[in-house]
């Protein structure tokens, strides 16, 4: 049997190797605590559940759904936007709901990027954009994200020759994994070179919601002249505790909407009407579970920070998203760290590496463990570093 070509120039998805990992660690009886997978342990909203659970036993959600989402639950994500952003959007022309953003966010090439075209990715920054390029058989180019340039792409190094190749820019703010916000000014930029160059740029927002210390996450779609060129992915994964659900949203420029429906009727029938009832408890309902949610993430993020300084760790306490990014010991590699702290602690953690190139010599940690767990692995690392 033979595999496709562009099969074979997928790397194994970091996160299924993770899970291979802790998987063989389990096996042999080790106690795990795990910083891996950024998948919430908290509840999805009892109201929310509860839609749900009504939603399902009306035989009217049985049926094929819409292949462009329900009109209502696409207009509470227009009037989510409004309230949220300041951000008037057509619910018909310019939102576009999904089957969880990764779905999205990995068929855009499919939509945009021809055989030899250019997508610009952060570096680090989460694996799909570059193998969603790869399968569209596209080029990816790695646009390097460090501690001096405060995790911002330098649009303006680029090469004219790259640039003139391009059809995306991807971004995402706060970033997986490295948990940075958008600079001051940044958007605007980034707004301003992909209309000069003719750029559809890609904003994976999914953490906007997950912010700490009075910081509040801006939209791209913020931006004057972003509706030309812009479009913006969206999930109730992390804001709402909804990752089994598989719901999200594309919303922005409609050339780049319609394009994203067509593509979508070729591939799937919709979403389950029942889950997009629920979207519409999620983001419609009240928002006092989100709150707490927040709390209980940045109250986990100081544990972790302070523990890390005081083991003598330079780590910076993030404003967004929920992950910490760290620097490994001098001496190791993002992978020997990795697997040094499984070996000798049973913590798994997410090699930078893993990331891309410029992830070498960090590791992420994900806050989505109870407290407890997490204060039990802070003390297993504080062991290591007697």
């Amino acid at each position: 049997m033979r595999t496709a070509a562009r099969i074979e120039k997928l790397p194994p998805y970091l996160f299924a190797e993770i899970d291979r990992k802790v998987a063989l660690a389990k096996a042999r009886g080790a106690d795990i605590i795990s910083f891996g997978v950024g998948d919430p342990d908290l509840p999805t909203p009892p109201h929310v559940v509860e839609a749900m659970q009504k939603a399902s036993s009306d035989a009217a959600t049985h049926r094929y759904p819409s292949y462009t989402g329900m009109p209502e639950f696409r207009n509470s994500i227009a009037e989510w936007y409004e309230r949220r952003f300041g951000v008037k959007l057509d619910a018909d022309e310019e939102v576009q709901p999904l089957v969880g953003s990764k779905e999205g966010i990995f068929h855009l090439p499919v939509a945009f990027i021809d055989p030899g075209d250019v997508a610009l990715i952060p570096d680090p920054g989460y694996p799909v954009y570059e193998t969603g390029t790869i399968l569209a058989h596209g080029e990816a180019v790695l646009m390097p994200l460090t501690p001096d340039n405060k995790f911002t792409p330098d649009l303006a190094g680029l090469s004219a020759d790259v640039v003139q190749r391009a059809k995306v820019l991807w971004l995402n703010y706060p970033s997986n994994p490295t948990s940075a916000v958008a600079q001051p000014g940044f958007f605007e930029e980034a707004v301003a070179f992909c209309k000069k160059n003719d750029l559809l740029l890609a904003h994976d927002a999914a953490y906007t919601e997950i912010t700490f210390d009075g910081y509040v996450a801006p939209s791209v779609l913020e931006v004057d002249g972003a509706m030309d060129c812009a479009i913006e992915f969206h999930s109730l994964s992390k804001t709402y505790n909804m990752t089994g659900w598989r719901i999200g949203w594309v919303a922005g420029a409609p050339q780049a909407i319609e394009a994203m429906k067509r593509l979508k009727t070729n591939i799937d029938s919709g979403i389950f009407d029942a889950v997009q009832r629920a979207g519409m408890a999620a983001i419609d309902g009240p928002q006092d579970y989100l709150d707490e949610c927040v709390d209980r993430y940045r109250h986990r993020r100081d544990l972790l920070c302070d523990g890390l300084k005081s083991m003598g760790v330079e780590v910076t306490p993030p404003k967004g998203s929920i992950y910490v990014w760290v620097p490994v010991p001098e001496g190791h590699t993002s992978e020997s760290y990795t697997t040094f702290l499984l070996d000798e602690a049973d913590i798994v953690v997410a090699p930078g590496n893993g990331y891309g190139p410029s992830g070498e010599g960090f590791i992420r940690f994900s806050l989505t463990l109870a407290d407890e767990r997490l204060e039990e692995g802070v003390e297993r690392l504080r062991r290591l570093s007697v």
